[in-house]
């Protein structure tokens, strides 16, 4: 590999389908396992500082919990994320391989597919909402910097005023340009991401600290739970929520697990970056929410519209570019990358991870983000459906590969359709596996369509566990006669395996 080339080493694979590889979808070499516990704590900081983890954060507070009872429920809910993180990053790590290619071990060559697309189209819809909410942020930036923008605001094309447009094909322009600058521009620019963002909101803190003292700290921001065990299901719902808020990234962590240098340093800048930074940054956001109540009279979650609120133009204008770095931040870790790499994998002889960011993000577009974002009807059907299904896809996935390959795959295997590969199944497809997810997804979606229409008492943030508890267990009952002993598989590294 040239030195100025913007590629990832990988690895070559003796015999690989073209229907199955290209450089982007092979195993990641070992002098392209680059990233440190740094950069997968950065990672996570361009997840987590968003405008919507804000939110998320600040919207905890407001069930009813005293504020330590919030910390433990978080504390609680973000060490579960951790945990199975770990797990469902571990294979990709150890094989270099990105989330398409590991889910082959449970669904086949060919029906992984399946998980790619639902996973694909889930990142596809929320990368256009997290771009149509930046593009907000740049107009209130416009509108501050030029007044009289403020007149293209008033017309209405498709959903959208001129002002808005433009907002919005510059921000979708702008991610374009360094999305598609490859995985290692994406890096250094998710490393610069999250920490800017927490200087800002640091600093914000400050303000309201120095606006309101510790005071406001005290208020109560809604009237506490009735009972003692109210109380408790409150907060274990807490913790539930937390994990069903990183539901994507428990799927497709592999995209990026499989750039890290060893087990240990994932394991740190998963620590540093989800139970450490989540926890700091939740406090920053009650600091700045409960200050919200004495500076302005109400709680605003909003921090686009705090710094609206302060009236200071320079604020407001450094205010905005950070939300706008910050939304961009988690675009890239939750919504772009791992469409790229599930369009790529459906046709990869002629798609590459450029090609399949480039068709993630014409998709994002016809998606008419800002009119589903309008309509809580759709955003429910959305989630209920798709939300649902990733469950069951993560327990699948997890209790195949550490229940029935015990941890010992045939990488040369993933990339083949013969017949005598071990992840041929069923002309490429495991209907077992198929099976699993038919049933704990309907499990899992009935559920949850039952509870938001009142028939059944909502599980709400349950479904997610629900789900993937249910695919692990059924997938488990109907592979029992798979299970592979260690013994019986080659060495899971490709013997053959040269740099490319």
């Amino acid at each position: 590999m040239s030195s100025n080339s913007r590629r990832v080493p990988t690895l070559v694979i003796t015999g690989a389908h073209p229907r199955l590889i290209n450089e982007d979808l092979a195993p990641t070499a070992p002098a392209g396992r680059t990233w440190g516990a740094f950069s997968l704590f950065a990672m996570w900081m361009s997840d987590v500082h968003s405008v919507g983890g804000y939110t998320f954060a600040a919207s905890l507070f407001f069930l009813g919990l005293t504020g330590w009872q919030v910390l433990i429920s978080m504390l609680v809910g973000i060490l579960a994320v951790y945990g199975l993180m770990n797990l469902i990053g571990r294979p990709s790590l150890r094989y270099g391989i990105p989330y398409p290619v590991v889910a082959r071990i449970a669904f086949g060559v060919m029906g992984a597919n399946l998980a790619a697309v639902v996973r694909g189209i889930v990142g596809i819809v929320w990368y256009g909402a997290q771009t149509y909410f930046a593009s907000k942020a740049v107009e209130v930036l416009v509108v501050t910097l030029v007044p009289s923008s403020a007149r293209l605001t008033h017309d209405s094309i498709i959903g959208l005023s001129t002002l808005a447009w433009g907002s919005f094909l510059f921000m979708w322009l702008f991610q374009l340009v360094i999305f598609l600058s490859g995985m290692q521009r994406i890096r250094r620019f998710i490393d610069f991401c999250g920490p800017v963002v927490y200087v800002v909101m640091m600093a914000l803190a400050a303000w309201m600290l120095w606006q309101t003292g510790f005071s406001s700290l005290a208020l109560p921001l809604r009237p506490p739970a009735a009972t003692t065990a109210a109380t408790i299901g409150t907060m274990a719902n807490a913790a539930m929520l937390i994990v069903a808020y990183f539901a994507a990234l428990l799927l497709n962590f592999g995209d990026f697990a499989r750039f890290g240098r060893d087990e240990a340093a994932m394991r740190r800048g998963n620590f540093l970056g989800l139970p450490v930074n989540f926890l700091v940054f939740s406090v920053i956001t009650v600091i700045v929410t409960a200050g919200t109540l004495r500076v302005f009279g109400t709680a605003i979650m909003d921090p686009v519209l705090i710094v609206s609120r302060i009236g200071n133009p320079v604020v407001v204008v450094i205010g905005s570019l950070t939300f706008i770095v910050a939304t961009m931040g988690i675009n890239i870790v939750a919504n772009f990358v791992s469409p790229a790499y599930d369009i790529a994998n459906l046709y990869p002889q002629r798609i590459n991870f450029r090609l399949g960011g480039l068709i993630t993000s014409i998709l994002s577009v016809l998606a008419c983000p800002w009119l589903f974002v309008a309509s809580p009807q759709a955003i429910t059907l959305f989630v209920s459906i798709f939300g649902a299904v990733l469950g069951p896809m993560f327990g699948i996935m997890v209790a195949d590969y550490y229940l029935v390959h015990r941890q010992q795959v045939v990488v040369e295997d993933l990339y083949t359709l013969s017949p005598d590969g071990a992840f041929y199944y069923d002309r490429g497809w495991n209907r077992r596996a198929l099976a699993a997810l038919g049933i704990a997804g309907l499990l899992s979606i009935g559920l949850a369509l039952l509870g938001a229409h009142g028939v059944i008492r909502d599980c709400g943030a349950w479904g997610w566990l629900i789900g993937a508890g249910a695919g692990a267990l059924v997938y488990r009952g109907l592979a029992g006669g798979l299970v592979m002993p260690p013994a019986s598989v080659r060495s899971g590294w490709p013997g053959s395996a040269a740099g490319r």
